[in-house]
């Protein structure tokens, strides 16, 4: 099983998107634009409010999250 990454607000993050979103419904597809990732690989450093929480939960098995100091 996979551990769940904690979170913590008001905080950076970077998110890397490691999977593709194709074959994904559109929904899944739209957040990924929500969140600025469109390719595998695609880095993108977001400050977490409750609305990117959200984001990244419904997507959390496309992306990595990495904590940004």
């Amino acid at each position: 099983m996979k551990k769940k990454q904690s979170i913590k607000q008001n905080k950076n993050i970077k998110i890397i998107q490691t999977k593709s979103a194709i074959g994904r419904n559109k929904i899944q597809k739209k957040h990924l634009l929500a969140l600025g990732l469109n390719k595998i690989g695609q880095t993108k450093i977001l400050t977490l409010s409750n609305s990117t929480r959200g984001l990244i939960k419904k997507v959390n098995h496309l992306i990595k999250i990495d904590d940004q100091k």
